[in-house]
Formats: C-alpha cells, structure tokens, sequence
C-alpha cells in the first residue's frame, strides 16, 4: 500500500498515512472538489489485498454527480444576507421553509406534546425507554387519517399496513430490499431525483433502468417508453422487478395523470411486476390539475384485494408536504403482508423515535390544523413558485408548467453554446461559482436532453429569491461582473474530465465483478 501510494499524483491530492499497527491502517484523500473518497484504482487494490469490504469501496454511491458537487460548493461558501452577502445560493435543495411559523405557532399553544406531558403529567421516561420497531399506534393512526386527509379522503389508509422508516429515503431502499435481489432492475421515468442512484443501488445492488421521457408531451410516461426502458433490461440481462415513480414528480414539479396511472397499472399487470409510487409531495399540489392517488385509480379500477394491489406500494414522508426532513419520518404502505412484515422487521435498522412519534400523533391528531396547514401552505407555495416563474421569464428563461413541488424545471436550453451535455455542465459551473447560485443541472437528474435545471424556490426569503433572480439577470443581460479565482478554477479542473453523457446512462451494473453480474 505504501509502494502504491508513493506512486500516486500529488498535484490532485494530499495524502496523509497513518500506521495504527502492522495490520491496520487509515488512508485519507482530502481532495479539493470532492468529498473524502477513495480513487478507483485504490479502492480496487484494496478490495483485492482484503483489507475493505466491496461494500466500503465501491463507486456506485452517486456522490460524484453535480447534485452532491453544488451542495458541497454551497456549504463551502453559504450566502449570507448580511454575513457572507457574496456566498452561494441554496436553489438545490427541495426544502419547505414557507410554513414553519403555523408549526411553531401550534407548539406554543400546545406545550404539554413538546414537554413530553399527559394530562399534565410527564411522560418522559415512557417515551424514553425501548419502544418496538411497531411504532406508537397512536403516531399510525394520525399518520394513516393525515395521508387520507391529504387525498382529500377520497381513499382511507389502513394503519395496520403501515411501516415507519426514517425518512423516504430509509422507505425506499427498505423496498429495494424486498422486492428485489441484487441485479435485479427497477424502471424509472426521467428525469428523477439524483439520490435514487444512491438510496435504491447502493447498498441493495438493485439496478436503475431509465424510462426515457421527453420534453416533446411535457416528460410524460408513454406506453412505448415503458416498453422500450423493459426491453433494455433484457438486454442487458437484468430481471425488471418493477416501476418507480415519484408523483407528483421531482424534478418536474407535476402530478402523474390518471391516464399515465391507468397506464403504469396496465404495463404492471401485464409485466406481473411492482410499483412504487413515491408520493412525498402529495400535499405540495398547489394548482389544478390535482393530485390523483395509485390508491384512488386502484379504487376505481375495483383492483382493491385483488393481486395486483399487493404489488402496488406507497411510500410518503413528512419531509416536504410538513416541512420537517430533520425529524426522519416516513413510511410505507402495502396491501402485501408478506411485505409489511418483512419491512417492519428491517425498520429496526432505521426507526423514528419515541418523542418525535408522540410530538407529531398529537399535531396530526388535531384536525382543525391539518386542514389549515395544508391549505395555507399550498397558497404559500403557488405564491412562491409564481414569483421564481415570472421572475425568470422576465430575464427571457421558461420553466415547464408545474403544479405542485418544491421547485421548477427551466429550460435554459438557449443558454448553451452546444447542445451538448459538456456545454450543460459548462453553464452549471458558471452558475454555481460565478453567478453563485447552486442549482441541478438535467443531467444529474438522468434527463436525456440537455440544458434543463431543477430549480428550488422554498427553502430560502422572498428578499433572498430576489437576490438569486437579479444575479440570474445580470448574467443572462451580460458578461458576468464577477471574476472566478484560481482556487475555483482549480476546483473545477476534475469535472472537466467527468463524462456526463455516461453519467447519464451509466448502471452500477458495469462496476459488478464478473461474478456479480
């Protein structure tokens, strides 16, 4: 290892080595773009020698991609409106801040959930102690009646087959988890969120098929799409599993059709697969048309018990439509008790805590603020978003028409040089270290058209949005006023050599050994 290392290029990294005995060591790159990480070739060398499981070295996370590359210039250099007024702005990050002050407000006038406090009495050690990976049944029915409300009670949910996970993201992989063996393949529409790569592949070995989707009908699901992204799997050998979507969609913004449901029920059916549906943003809908439920169409489809409906999940969270991604809640919901059982055992690797389930039963259990927040906050919302968008068409940018989300899909096509991948990640860099605006670019969200961006317009001020839109004006009326540095030029010397258009169609199935494939 010390022969290899002497060998390696000094000019990319410093490294420091630490010999903790004769048999274990620590090796630390501290790379000046990239998060401490380790190199291919290392990583293979030491997953041959032995000293590191495959798991621990492989390079299948996704954190090489611009979605985590713009956070990581973000954190280095945050805006500040008086402290730091030249730092970059967070426009990549899908946060609901727009109605923290209804939350707060209930948690005033109601002190005895935040003290941990029944009937005047404390419950502290209660909730203190071990709690089973059940979870509080009190927290399940307010999850399973707020997941109704939030259908506008046109579908009821069953708390029995709830499972609580921290977070979409525990949801989603504790699926992978049983619905699919490693090598195996779900389908995907694009564009989708970036973290798929990482929350459905990394630690299960499950494959990402894109479903290809253009801009030409506004990214929605064709049958032939479907059909197409199934016979791409075959030919790469992988057994499909099922479908994932995200509805309403990130990065789009937009609510899934009925039409596009009856179509995903259909193709399912036939295929005799899953499908997921993510519905996080379900109660970010702030414009016609609403949100439609897979439940809803199951429902009308009088598919409700049949075995269709057993390969049919939801998974939902609180993290964006409550605004609260810190508390790490979410769940899953299946008709299949094979699954739920399954789930509910692996939730013992990620549950949600005693006080954050009592906390949240009771605020979800008063119906009165339910129904105001979510109304309030989708007004909130469709005022923010109509602000990004006006603001962006008045400096000549469009944005797909959404209705619902945490973000817009711009178009900033016209922007580039090329219409190219490179030209696309060319104009992001420009974006994020000079204009000083993080925001996605397509390709890290797998689009396959280039010069499209995820932008984020909740999670910040109205003053701040104002700051981001005059800079985007100033860039697009003209030279930029601001000069990169040295230091940023040399942090953007590793992505020039990143090959977008294969990060875009890559499977972690290439990086398999021989015998994993």
């Amino acid at each position: 290892i010390v022969a290899y290392l002497q060998h390696l290029p000094q000019s990319n990294q410093n490294i420091s080595f630490h010999s903790l005995s004769n048999l274990h060591f620590h090796i630390y790159f501290f790379s000046p773009l990239y998060s401490p990480t380790l190199s291919l070739p290392l990583s293979l060398e030491l997953t041959k020698m032995g000293i590191l499981s495959r798991k621990a070295t492989c390079i299948t996370h996704g954190q090489d991609s611009s979605y985590f590359l713009g956070w990581e210039a973000y954190e280095k250099n945050p805006y500040h409106e008086v402290k730091n007024p030249n730092g970059i702005i967070q426009m990549g990050l899908a946060e609901n801040q727009l109605s923290f002050n209804l939350i707060e407000s209930w948690l005033a006038k109601n002190p005895e959930a935040a003290n941990f406090e029944r009937e005047g009495q404390s419950i502290f050690r209660e909730l203190a102690l071990f709690q089973d990976y059940h979870g509080l049944p009190s927290f399940k029915n307010a999850m399973a009646d707020f997941m109704s409300e939030n259908r506008g009670n046109r579908v009821s949910f069953d708390p029995k087959k709830l499972v609580l996970t921290a977070g979409a993201t525990s949801a989603n992989e504790t699926l992978m988890f049983c619905l699919a063996d490693p090598g195996e393949a779900f389908l995907l529409p694009t564009p989708y969120y970036p973290g798929f790569d990482r929350d459905l592949k990394w630690r299960t070995g499950v494959e990402i098929v894109p479903i290809q989707c253009t801009s030409a009908n506004g990214f929605r699901i064709t049958k032939s799409a479907l059909e197409e992204a199934y016979k791409q799997a075959q030919m790469l050998n992988l057994k499909v599993k099922g479908v994932l979507i995200t509805n309403p969609s990130n990065p789009l913004g937009t609510t899934t059709t009925r039409t596009e449901l009856n179509r995903l029920l259909d193709f399912v059916s036939r295929k005799n697969i899953h499908l997921i549906s993510d519905e996080i943003y379900s109660g970010t809908v702030f414009a016609s048309p609403g949100f439609i439920s897979v439940m809803e169409v199951l429902k009308e489809k009088k598919l409700e018990n049949t075995d269709v409906s057993k390969r049919v999940h939801i998974v939902y969270s609180l993290s964006k439509d409550l605004g609260l991604p810190g508390f790490r809640v979410g769940v899953i919901y299946s008709n299949d008790d094979i699954v739920v059982a399954a789930a509910t055992k692996m939730s013992s690797f990620g549950l949600i805590s005693s006080q954050t389930q009592y906390l949240l039963s009771a605020l979800l259990s008063d119906k009165n603020f339910t129904k105001n927040y979510l109304k309030e906050n989708q007004i909130r919302l469709k005022n923010r978003h109509d602000k990004l968008v006006s603001g962006l068409e008045a400096v000549g940018i469009e944005c797909l028409k959404s209705n619902a989300g945490l973000f817009c899909w711009v178009d900033m096509r016209h922007l580039l040089r090329s219409n190219t991948f490179e030209a696309e990640i060319e104009l992001w860099k420009k974006i994020v270290y000079e204009v000083k605006i993080n925001i996605s670019p397509g390709s890290s969200c797998h689009c396959n058209e280039p010069g499209w961006f995820r932008v984020c317009f909740a999670n910040m001020s109205e003053e701040t949005l104002k700051v981001a839109l005059i800079r985007l004006k100033m860039f697009v009326d003209g030279p930029s006023s601001t000069t990169r540095s040295q230091s940023e030029h040399q942090r953007l010397k590793p992505l020039r050599k990143m090959k977008v258009s294969n990060w875009v169609l890559r499977l972690s199935f290439q990086d398999r050994e021989p015998e994993e494939r």
